[in-house]
């Protein structure tokens, strides 16, 4: 039979209550008996119930991510390494995606949260920098913390990289190698990170000495179709590079490339952003900029489920990773 909490109590040696406080990483217990009441959940492989555990306390023992799903493999890494901290405590991860261009998002959270007891939520782009949706969470209460925002920075603790800094040094390798013509195709403008990103193409060219022309600016929506449509307008502007802010947005570029009879890299040079699985399985294999989501997941739910609350935001390195897709021109 499955081992209750009265059976660790008996093991342990202590009341029930004890053992309640142990398993709720309370302090003022002993750390000789937190460690008999350890060993005896060991020893009798006992698994509290998330329920019970709630109910002796003010805690769920339930953490949300609210996010949009443009990109699966964003989403999938972010829940990856969020999964593995909240994992540490215990804590159970509720994932309510949600569709940006719909209307009942306020709506959807209003909702979720009256039927859902969390001890916090993660927020990631765009709904990060929704002002109506923060207000909701922190007038009542919720902890909240932000992977990624552009905006009201200091009302929440949050994660991210610096995407200005490392769109302007994808841009920058471009002009090492000899590439003066370099398109760009962005993502979508609710998303804070596509404005930063094009600042940083914007930049890179600027300190090169190289005019930047409106035409080779392209807008996208992170998907391969978008980046395939960009390519079709940028290609005969005679572009020899171009960088386009996802990996699904670049392997649209490479597809539309090879459908007009391109040789890549030498006739064009294709770079993402995020080092996605999609990234080592075109071809030729993208040259991107890697941003670590596992990561950014994992610091999101370690600022969530810890004692701390001031509003710091922790920046994560990024890195260029070099593959097969650019060459010197």
């Amino acid at each position: 039979m499955r081992a209750t909490i009265r059976d660790v109590a008996l093991q342990a040696g202590v009341s029930i209550k004890t053992v309640s406080r142990v398993l709720n990483n309370e302090r003022y217990v002993r750390s000789d008996t937190r460690e008999r009441v350890q060993q005896a959940v060991r020893a009798l492989d006992f698994h509290p119930s998330l329920a019970a555990r709630a109910l002796s306390g003010r805690r769920g023992f339930q953490i949300g991510l609210i996010c949009d799903n443009p990109n699966p493999y964003y989403v999938h890494e972010l829940q990856k390494g969020i999964r593995a901290r909240a994992a540490a405590d215990d804590v159970r991860l509720v994932v309510q995606p949600y569709d940006r261009a719909e209307d009942r998002l306020f709506d959807d959270i209003a909702a979720l949260i009256a039927e859902v007891r969390f001890d916090g939520l993660i927020l990631t782009p765009p709904v990060t920098d929704r002002s109506d949706v923060l207000d909701l969470l922190l007038n009542q209460g919720h902890k909240v913390v932000r992977v990624q925002p552009g905006s009201f920075e200091n009302r929440t603790p949050a994660t991210a990289i610096n995407n200005r800094d490392a769109a302007e040094a994808m841009v920058a390798r471009l002009v090492d190698f000899g590439h003066r013509r370099i398109g760009y195709v962005g993502g979508p403008a609710e998303y804070a990170v596509s404005a930063d990103r094009e600042r940083g193409y914007r930049l890179a060219l600027e300190r090169a000495g190289i005019a930047i022309e409106a035409g080779l600016i392209c807008s996208g929506d992170f998907s391969l179709e978008s980046g395939a449509a960009a390519a079709v307008r940028l290609i005969p502007a005679g572009v020899t590079a171009i960088f386009a802010s996802s990996d699904s947005m670049a392997a649209g570029v490479l597809g539309e490339a090879h459908r007009q009879g391109m040789r890549l890299p030498d006739d064009l040079s294709v770079a993402g952003f995020d080092d996605s699985a999609l990234a080592s399985s075109v071809w030729p294999p993208l040259t991107t900029v890697r941003q670590p989501l596992s990561e950014l997941g994992w610091q999101a739910a370690d600022l969530l489920l810890s004692d701390k609350t001031d509003n710091l935001c922790r920046m994560l390195p990024f890195e260029i990773i070099e593959r097969g897709s650019v060459a010197h021109r």
